[in-house]
C-alpha cells in the first residue's frame, strides 16, 4: 500500500539411469565406451513441482506485491526510514524467510498497482509514477531486487530459471483503490467506480497468475495474502477490507492457490485493544503523534508472517 504524497507508499529431482550392459569382450565394451559418454552428458530435467510440494529449508521463496509486501515504513517513523538501503526494511516475506530457513526473494515496489505490476508504464500510486506525475518509488530508491521492467516480467523470468522456488506469495490491490480516491472528485465513493477497480484487479490478477503458471510453468505452491483492517471496531473500514480481500481470492481461486488469512491474524491481534490495530501497535508509530500509518508495524508484519507460515505446506 502507499499514501499519495513523498516517496511511496516476496523438490524431488527425478533421474532416470539407463541400465548399462557390462560387456564380457574388450571389443565390444569399448565399441560401448562413446555411448555411455553421451548418456552421461544429458543435463537432468527439472525437478517435477506441485502445489503438495512442501517448503523446505534451503528452497526459495517469491515475494510479489506492494509497499506492505515491501515493508514500506512512513518518513515520519522514529527512526526515520533509510531509504537509500532496501535491507533495512523488513516484510513478512523476510520474517517468514528467517522463520523457515528459506532464501527470500521480494520483488515488491512500494506503491504497486495490480495494473503496474503487469505492465511498468501503467498508472501506480508511487511504485513507477505517482497520481501528481511525478516519478516513482524505483527512480528514487532501490528495491530488495534490482530488476528493469515490471514485476510480473521479472517474477516470470526468474521462475523459468530458477527451479528451488517452492512458495509465491501475492499481495496486491489496495494500491488500486487508493489511486481511485485520488483522481476521482468524490474520492471513489459511488459504488459503480467501486466495482470498476474491483473488476479491474480481478483481471489484472488472472493475468499475473495466468503467467506464473502457464508462461513461467510454475506448479508450486501460490499464497494469496489478505489485507488487514486498520480499526475493526470501524464496520466500514472492516467491510473495505474484505472486499478487497473478496476480490483477490475469487480472482485467485482458479489457479490452484492457498489463502494466508492476514485480516484474520490482525484482527485477533487487535482484539485486546478493541479492534484498533493503531492502538494494538500493529500499524507504524508516526513522530506527528495521532493516528498511525497504514502500513504494518514489525510486530503488523510478524502476524502477517504467522498467517502465510499457517497456510502454506511445509514438511
Amino acid at each position: 500500500m502507499h499514501t499519495a504524497r513523498g516517496p511511496r507508499a516476496i523438490a524431488r529431482r527425478s533421474f532416470k539411469f539407463a541400465a548399462l550392459a557390462i560387456c564380457a569382450t574388450l571389443g565390444l565394451a569399448l565399441a560401448s565406451a562413446p555411448a555411455l559418454a553421451k548418456t552421461s552428458s544429458k543435463k537432468p530435467k527439472a525437478p517435477k513441482v506441485t502445489t503438495h510440494t512442501p517448503v523446505t529449508p534451503g528452497s526459495t521463496y517469491l515475494a510479489l506485491g506492494d509497499s506492505v509486501t515491501f515493508g514500506y515504513e512512513e518518513p515520519q517513523v522514529v527512526p526515520a526510514p533509510n531509504y537509500a538501503d532496501a535491507s533495512s526494511f523488513v516484510g513478512y516475506p523476510e520474517l517468514v524467510g528467517s522463520a523457515l530457513h528459506v532464501n527470500v526473494v521480494n520483488a515488491a515496489c512500494s506503491g504497486e498497482t495490480s495494473a503496474s505490476l503487469v505492465n511498468a508504464t501503467a498508472p501506480s500510486n508511487g511504485c513507477e509514477n505517482a497520481p501528481n506525475g511525478g516519478a516513482g518509488y524505483r527512480t528514487h530508491f532501490p528495491l530488495h531486487v534490482s530488476y528493469n521492467g515490471s514485476q510480473l516480467g521479472f517474477a516470470v523470468s526468474y521462475l523459468k530459471k530458477h527451479h528451488n522456488v517452492r512458495l509465491v506469495s501475492l499481495m496486491i490491490g489496495a494500491n488500486d483503490f487508493f489511486l481511485c480516491q485520488e483522481t476521482t472528485a468524490d474520492k471513489c465513493a459511488s459504488f459503480t467506480e467501486q466495482a470498476a477497480v474491483g473488476a479491474t484487479v480481478s483481471k489484472n490478477i488472472n493475468t499475473i497468475l495466468s503467467a506464473i503458471r502457464n508462461n513461467a510453468h510454475y506448479g508450486g505452491q501460490i499464497a494469496i495474502v489478505n489485507y488487514y483492517a486498520l480499526n475493526y471496531s470501524n464496520a466500514a473500514a472492516a467491510a473495505q477490507s474484505q472486499l478487497l480481500n473478496t476480490t483477490q481470492d475469487n480472482a485467485a481461486k482458479p489457479f490452484h492457490v492457498i489463502i494466508a488469512d492476514g485480516f484474520g491474524q490482525i484482527e485477533a491481534g487487535a482484539a485486546h485493544s478493541g479492534g484498533n490495530s493503531c492502538t494494538a501497535g500493529l500499524l507504524t508509530q508516526l513522530s506527528t503523534g495521532g493516528p498511525c500509518g497504514i502500513h504494518p508495524s514489525y510486530a503488523g508484519q510478524s502476524l502477517l508472517a504467522q498467517a502465510v507460515e499457517k497456510a502454506i505446506h511445509l514438511m
